[in-house]
């Protein structure tokens, strides 16, 4: 009886090192067993380090104009503080797939003019008097803004104003770091000429006509500024009209003018009015989405956690994150994320 009973135990305790050992010969292979590691390549449902957080606007000013007395835009090439997830410390990124930050420019300064494989927009905070020229046309920022530099596009940043100006910088770095395809490149030029006057490309292409000779597919918007002063309009008549939706209030979508696809191929956006006394109810989706205040005040629930934000405020909702939002007063949310290329790739799915 006592033989048999350890035979089991001796037996699996052989197994387990002759498995041990054939792992430890193929390692030096470089291979691995899958069954190893399936559960964790292959999950029921999306898993992500991305965790929800909120960056109040009152602080990130205040810090952000303690940077421009610390370092000249020259010296910093971009005087950004990156808002970091906190579930992914030391990573500069917000979600797995997209960077995001505030940047400043003091009256006087230029951010010289460069190019880069990472495509970025610009969502307008606060300040005014400044412009960022890109691809030969100036155009002047205003708060709301939501400015286009798609993929190896000349841009740079200027501020004659009198009034410091910072604006929400969202990069698709991770995305293109991640198939390890980054370029960039400087000119001598410390500024780029603009032989287009500010509002150029909105009146060309964005007007319901297109300029003879414009490229029948385009895979980015050629709009440089959709201002908020001509997006704002659109939300009032929505709301007035009753199109709200119960998730996301009365919402536009930034389009394509070309094709009516997403502004850009790695990233898109939207800008939604929550009327007041608007409690949304539950969505998720597998887009990780990244959110900025643009009017109004709120809440929203993420998960477990709910996050008050103002004005200028930025928060981020995890993928596959269920959220609502409610607005204690008329609000407008702007929010980005890399839906057009999960979309583009079969990836992209919602819930309530």
């Amino acid at each position: 009886m006592a033989v048999a009973a350890t035979q089991p135990a001796n037996t699996k305790h052989n197994i387990e090192g002759a498995r041990q050992a054939y792992y430890d010969k193929i390692a030096k292979y470089h291979m691995t067993p899958l069954w190893e590691v399936l559960k964790g390549l292959v999950t029921p449902e999306p898993k992500t380090q991305c965790k929800p957080a909120l960056w109040k606007f009152k602080d990130a000013s205040r810090l952000m104009l303690e940077a421009g007395d610390v370092i000249t835009a020259e010296e910093a090439e971009r005087r950004v503080l990156v808002l970091e997830n906190p579930g992914m410390p030391g990573k500069s990124r917000i979600t797995n797939s997209l960077f995001a930050g505030i940047q400043l420019i003091l009256p006087g300064e230029i951010a010289e003019a460069h190019r880069h494989v990472s495509s970025a927009i610009r969502f307008v905070l606060d300040g005014e008097g400044a412009y960022t020229a890109v691809e030969g046309e100036k155009a002047m920022m205003q708060h709301g803004d939501f400015i286009i530099t798609a993929n190896w596009a000349p841009h740079d940043h200027g501020n004659p104003g009198k009034t410091p100006m910072m604006w929400l910088d969202v990069l698709d770095m991770p995305t293109v770091n991640h198939f390890e395809t980054s370029f960039a490149e400087h000119f001598d030029e410390k500024m780029q000429n603009t032989a287009h006057e500010d509002g150029d490309s909105f009146d060309r292409y964005a007007s319901g006509v297109l300029p003879d000779g414009a490229p029948a597919h385009l895979n980015r918007s050629p709009v440089i500024n959709y201002p908020y002063a001509k997006m704002r309009p659109i939300l009032e008549r929505l709301k007035k009209s009753g199109d709200i939706d119960k998730r996301h209030g009365a919402r536009v979508r930034y389009a394509n003018p070309i094709n009516g696809g997403p502004v850009l191929p790695t990233m898109g956006a939207f800008l939604s009015l929550l009327p007041a006394g608007f409690k949304g109810a539950p969505y998720r989706s597998t887009d990780g989405t990244i959110f900025c205040c643009a009017e109004g005040q709120g809440s929203s629930k993420i998960g477990d956690e709910t996050f008050e934000w103002g004005v200028n405020d930025v928060f981020i909702v995890p993928p596959w994150q269920r959220y609502a939002h409610n607005a204690a007063k008329e609000s407008v949310l702007f929010s980005i994320s890399d839906r057009p290329a999960q979309e583009a790739l079969g990836l992209w799915r919602e819930s309530n």
